[in-house]
């Protein structure tokens, strides 16, 4: 088994949807960006640009996204934008975000 997979197995039951759906949506837009573990956490790359996702206590943090390459999400949801290039998702606050939005977030963080 390859770490990421062993990353992925070791994420709580409750947070394991959610992280799901995240990477599901990645793969969707961008096939090619396999993960790696990078920083303990799989990490997406397409060309220069990279995206970290990581299960947390609290559900799913989204790292790497650049101040302007967001798409507009985090003044949508300043609420969840925890530092800088840090989104922190809680499983019922991901329930109310479409996947339209999701996926914009990811293709303006990770198209070059």
């Amino acid at each position: 088994m390859n770490a990421v997979q062993e990353y992925i197995d070791g994420i709580a039951p409750d947070h394991r949807p959610l992280f799901d759906r995240v990477n599901g949506l990645i793969l969707e837009a961008f096939p090619e960006a396999s993960p790696v573990l990078s920083y303990g956490v799989p990490t997406y790359r397409v060309a220069e640009r990279k995206l970290y996702i990581g299960g947390w206590q609290h559900g799913v943090s989204i790292y790497g996204w650049g101040k302007d390459c967001d798409d507009g999400f985090s003044p949508r949801h300043p609420t969840l934008v925890s530092g800088r290039g840090t989104i922190r998702l809680r499983p019922q606050d991901a329930a109310e975000i479409p996947d339209d939005e999701l996926r914009g977030l990811i293709r303006a963080a990770l198209e070059a």
